[in-house]
């Protein structure tokens, strides 16, 4: 029996003035333990008038991780944080009870040609910990665990696995992980994950049970357990996922929560625009229809 329940391909989904690939949700598979959201963001290359410009948004119930491989992204939002995000560290955004960010070409870079590449992840919290108060963390790359295992190169980015743990403070059990390889190698894991595990391939292909897979898909294990695989030449691939939640978990716009209820109240109080401002900022991205 194949350990593969579901292979999820990348879809073009439109954020705004932005492209990017969207992997989950997915109709078959909502979630993967507790990971509720993952867009692909470019590559992009912008020219000297373009720029990334995602004004002031709401979210909760949730916590929002950008990791990007190229570019760089000013984040403020309405706690009062002001961040570049810059490749290889981690941005880690606690919505709870609710928070207003945006997301923009810093200022340096916005009157030259520049790319932008990177992952976009909602992380769901814990229906116990879904009202609390906002939080910001940013990790910066020399601070993410780093490990050699078989002549592959592994970063925990968030989480525990592997005896190493990422300085991201995460709200449940997950892990969010890089595996790297130049040359073609075995990968086994299986004794280290647990809950439900997602594999994304961002560059190269990984080889499964007879069958080559490429980049742009999130291939869903039937059982963590059973994770191992062939890591192809020159290939990154990203290893997410956790224990699940027992209650399922509602998504509309940029709000998740395990009551529809709260999600209203949140579509309301946006509309009416009652949550935090972000300083700075008058612009705001309007509640779709």
């Amino acid at each position: 029996m194949s350990n593969l329940n579901t292979i999820i391909p990348e879809r073009t989904a439109n954020i705004g003035n932005f492209m990017v690939g969207r992997l989950l949700p997915f109709r078959e598979k909502r979630m993967v333990g507790p990971f509720a959201f993952i867009d692909h963001m470019g590559p992009v290359e912008m020219d000297e008038n373009e720029n990334l410009d995602v004004p002031p948004h709401p979210h909760i119930g949730l916590s929002t991780l950008t990791y990007l491989f190229e570019g760089s992204i000013m984040h403020r939002d309405s706690l009062g944080s002001a961040v570049e995000i810059t490749p290889g560290a981690v941005n880690w955004m606690t919505a709870g009870k609710g928070v207003v960010h945006s997301e923009r070409t810093p200022e340096n870079l916005r009157k030259s040609k520049k790319r932008l590449h990177g992952l976009q992840i909602w992380v769901a919290l814990p229906k116990h910990l879904e009202a609390m108060e906002p939080t910001l963390h940013h990790t910066n790359k020399q601070d993410i665990p780093h490990l050699e295992m078989d002549g592959v190169s592994i970063k925990v980015i968030a989480g525990e696995v592997l005896g190493k743990k990422s300085p991201v403070p995460v709200h449940s059990k997950l892990y969010f992980i890089e595996v790297k390889s130049g040359k073609k190698r075995k990968v086994r894991l299986g004794d280290y994950l647990f809950g439900e595990s997602g594999l994304y391939i961002l560059e190269g292909n990984i080889f499964s049970e007879g069958n080559c897979y490429d980049p742009k898909q999130i291939l869903v294990a039937n059982d963590s357990k059973l994770c191992e695989f062939e890591i192809g030449e020159n290939t990154t691939v990203y290893i997410f996922g956790g224990e699940p939640f027992p209650e399922e978990r509602h998504i509309h716009w940029n709000f998740v929560a395990t009551d529809k209820s709260i999600i209203e109240k949140a579509r309301e109080d946006w509309k009416a625009q009652l949550f935090p401002k972000v300083s700075g900022e008058t612009e705001f991205v309007p509640l779709p229809d």
